[in-house]
């Protein structure tokens, strides 16, 4: 079992700005278990995503249940059965060892983490990978907006919600989002950015008093770290890929696996190209 928490790793890559590192080189690195830090900041331009690994006999159920709740999780990509290239995000990418740090859920349980899910990959196993907001990120930074956890080296905010799902036979459960605050000033510019990117959970959807959205506290969030809040900024919420890691939780299957909350997919494919 590998515990990776280093919230220093966006920064660098085994000691390299990550703003000079190539792709191929951070996926080298991840592949030999080098970096397995948090992704956000890293390479601007392409899209990240959220992963789910679980048997084929309910990876159409599930998928269903992302077409029904597109916002927390719009599918970008998926597997054939037992395959684990992913062609259409990228010509090289195997799910088993792109990803910096994996759950492994049994009967909605977290057992363990590792860097590698090759002994876990089975002939049935179907990988789905959901936009992250990472991908709006890079926009809003590159519009001029100051992005706190990822100034701070921090992974984002996330936190339960009261907001429900639609659900299917085997799938239900509330919305998870992501938190970033903005001075209000800057609110309406940052919805209209992020709201041109569906596939990667789209405008906000809600902004403001998080009581309202069952959020008894802002400063200690479900997943990821507390990013503080000034006296001037508004705390405004995102639809968040981890949805997908509750709501399978929830349904306690016998074998899921996930990436590590903030440690993405990294795919070849630019935003704009979604």
């Amino acid at each position: 079992m590998i515990n990776a928490n280093n919230s220093n790793a966006v920064n660098s890559i085994s000691g390299t700005p990550f703003e000079s590192v190539g792709l191929s080189q951070l996926r080298t690195q991840i592949r030999s278990n080098q970096f397995m830090g948090n992704t956000s900041g890293l390479m601007p331009g392409l899209v990240q995503g959220n992963i789910v690994v679980l048997p084929a006999s309910m990876a159409e159920e599930f998928l269903v249940f992302c077409r029904l709740n597109t916002i927390p999780c719009p599918v970008i990509g998926f597997s054939q059965a037992g395959d684990p290239r992913l062609p259409m995000l990228g010509s090289d990418l195997d799910i088993r060892v792109d990803v910096p740090e994996y759950c492994i859920f049994r009967e909605g349980e977290l057992c363990e983490t590792v860097a590698d899910i090759s002994d876990y990959w089975e002939e049935d196993s179907v990988a789905i990978v959901i936009g992250c907001s990472y991908s709006f990120e890079d926009a809003l930074i590159s519009a001029g907006y100051r992005i706190r956890n990822t100034d701070m080296g921090l992974n984002v905010s996330m936190y339960d919600t009261s907001i429900p799902t639609q659900a299917t036979e085997h799938f239900s459960g509330n919305t998870v989002v992501s938190m970033r605050p903005f001075k209000p000033e800057d609110i309406a510019a940052v919805t209209d950015i992020t709201s041109q990117f569906s596939k990667t959970h789209g405008a906000p959807i809600h902004i403001g008093d998080p009581a309202v959205i069952g959020i008894s506290n802002i400063q200690q969030p479900n997943y990821g770290d507390a990013v503080p809040i000034a006296d001037n900024e508004v705390p405004v919420f995102w639809g968040c890929g981890v949805t997908s890691q509750r709501i399978l939780r929830d349904a306690k299957l016998p074998l899921v696996i996930t990436h590590a909350p903030g440690k993405m997919l990294i795919s070849d494919v630019r935003y704009e190209q979604l």
